[in-house]
Parts: C-alpha cells; structure tokens; sequence
C-alpha cells in the first residue's frame, strides 16, 4: 500500500537534529558565549581586508575547484594540493565522506562521547551507528577493533575529541590503523589539531599520505576564527578525493570564505598568538577550576570539560543557570552522554577570571 505523503529513509527519521551551544542569556546585561569553542582573538586581520575585498565581486561564482585556496594549504603544510577537497566546514566533508562509502546498512563506529555529527553522517547515509565506549573519557583503540565487522565501513575519530579534550597518541592511531581492515576508512576529525603541542601528537597527515584509507578533515572554524564562512579541508588518497569530489556541490566554498581562507593560512603569526594564549589560559582555568573542588578534564584543545557532581542545587544544570544569569554562557553536553558536566571555551582574559569567579560563588552557594 502507497503511502498519502512522501516518506523519508527510516534512518534518516533516527537522526536527533544536531543542536548547537546556546549563545545568549536572557536578562543578562552582557554576554560571554563561551560555547562553541570560537577563538577569543578572532580571524586573522589579513583574513578581515581579504574578506572585505571579496564584496566587489559577489555577482561572480566562486573557483568551483577552490584552486587557490589548495594551493595555500598544500603550501603551508606540504601537501600535494590535488589530495585536498575544500568544503562548507568540515562538517559538509564528514558527510561527504559518509555519503561516498557507507551503503544501506553498512556499519560507522564511532566513540561514545565523540562529535554528534558522526552519528547524523551515518544515519543519513542509510548506514547503522555504533557506538564504542571510552576508557577515561578517552578512545579506547581496543574497544574500536573489537566493534569492527565485516558490514563495517567506516571509523570516525575526533583527535583530539570534543567535548572532552582528550587524545590519542600517534602510536595508538598507528595502532587504531593497523588493526583496521584495509577497506575500512579511518576519519581522523583534526579539527583541534593546531592547538596540540604534544610531542607524542600528530595531526595525521603523514598516515593519509601515506595509506589509502585515511582520511583527515581540518577546519578554519577554530583556530583561524573563520566560523561564519564555513571552510573545511579534507586530505586523502586520490581515489577519495575523486569520489568526493563526484558527490560535493559545485561551489560548495564562497568566494569571500576562500579568499578569507588563503589569506588565513598565510598567517602563521596569528595562528601562534592563539596557540600561545590558549597554552596560557587553559592551563590556568584547569588548575583554579580545581582549586574549587570541581573536576577538570586534562585538555588539549582550545576548551575544558568541568564535572558536577548530581547533588540537586549542585549539579550542572543548575551551574549552567547561574553561570547564564551572570551573563556566562557555557555548553550543556547532556546530548554527549555527559549531564555532569559543562563544556568552556578557553576565553579572553575578562570572561575567564568572571567564570572561575561564579564558579567559586556557586560552589560557596552565593547568590
């Protein structure tokens, strides 16, 4: 029997809306969002005047080929600029990779706390979550191998993973690799990769260069501060770039975003003042965070994970109404599978002493 009205996949009805951080706080006098993980220094001045010089010519299409702005990052990291598929944020590319190689049933593992838009990519593609646990809020290779089946198609990995700011080392993603079957396609998800300064750290480049099924996004949300344009890059075999590139839009990048993007990887000075003001603030919100008593997840991205205990009047959500009443805003990670806990982007200087302040008149019980 036909239905009355079109009827969408089953798995695409299974998908949760993916439901960004709160940006505002009603009745507060000024606002700190500090619930994307936005950079507090902003895009690259250079970034600015190139976008700015964009508007003379918006009645033109964009490089459907996003030809310059491959160019840039293959200069910049020493890549081979046709390995390289440009996107509207990483987050078009995790879907593209998806919609390429997962098939009505096939199976997408990723972790229990990883990015909510794997388990959407999955979905919509006709493929079946599943979900592996973590050990210590971290991926657990072991776990991941283990889950793999013959249906199997794809791994998605967040390295480091949001929203909790851990991270596996380059020999646990060698290892991760090596015990993956070679028609498996491992996605290591970087878009936190320049904020890491650890020796035992790699942003994966070398092991998609260097293997056929690896596959590493990158994002100029972050670190360059180009959110609002939505860039992403992914870089890989050739044989993946050409099945991404038969399945991404035509200009799937606009013209401002890639001029803005080109002048942002350029900017190496900028993108050090981040790294170094994150290194700096982040490091201090973990230890007076703590010094309240709270538990900080240890971080290597541009963003800490503060624990709660359940206790009513003390758990997160009632810290997230405080801290919001204040003019504070931090992210709920309920749908993450953590109600305990808020997520706070490393800020400028001002928000973060404001929030380590409320977080202190909270745990006091002060109004």
């Amino acid at each position: 029997m036909n239905p009355n009205r079109p009827v969408p996949r089953h798995s695409v009805m299974e998908i949760e809306a993916y439901v960004p951080g709160k940006s505002g706080a009603p009745g507060a006098m000024k606002v700190y969002k500090l619930s994307s993980n936005e950079t507090p220094l902003g895009p690259s001045p250079k970034a600015i005047a190139a976008f700015r010089e964009a508007a003379g010519s918006l009645e033109l299409y964009p490089d459907g080929s996003a030809t310059r702005l491959r160019a840039a990052i293959g200069e910049r990291h020493g890549l081979d600029p046709e390995r390289i598929v440009c996107g509207n944020g990483s987050d078009d590319l995790l879907h593209l990779i998806a919609s390429a190689f997962v098939g009505e049933g096939d199976e997408g593992v990723f972790t229990e706390h990883g990015f909510l838009v794997y388990r959407i990519a999955i979905l919509a593609a006709g493929g079946v979550p599943v979900v592996v646990p973590e050990t210590n809020l971290t991926a657990d290779v072991d776990a991941i191998l283990a889950a793999v089946t013959p249906r199997t198609k794809i791994v998605f990995i967040a390295n480091p993973n949001n929203p909790t700011g851990t991270y596996l080392p380059l020999a646990e993603v060698k290892r991760l690799h090596a015990g993956l079957p070679s028609h498996v396609v491992l996605v290591l998800d970087h878009a936190y990769a320049e904020y890491v300064t650890r020796e035992d750290y790699s942003n994966g480049l070398e092991l998609a260069t260097e293997y056929p099924n690896v596959v590493v996004t990158h994002t100029f949300s972050k670190i360059h501060g180009l959110a609002s344009l939505r860039i992403g890059w992914a870089y890989g075999h050739p044989e993946v770039c050409d099945a991404l590139n038969r399945i991404r839009g035509p200009f799937n990048v606009n013209g401002a975003a890639l001029e803005a993007g080109i002048a942002a990887v350029g900017d190496v000075e900028h993108v050090n003042a981040a790294i170094a003001h994150n290194d700096r603030w982040r490091s201090w919100l973990e230890t007076e965070i703590g010094k309240l008593g709270l538990k900080v997840t240890p971080s290597v991205g541009n963003f800490v994970l503060i624990h709660f205990p359940p206790t009513p009047g003390k758990s997160a959500g009632d810290a997230d109404a405080f801290l919001s009443s204040r003019g504070l805003v931090l992210r709920r990670v309920t749908s993450y599978g953590l109600p305990n806990a808020l997520r706070m982007t490393v800020g400028a200087e001002e928000p973060n002493r404001l929030v380590v302040q409320a977080l202190a008149d909270f745990v006091a019980g002060k109004a």
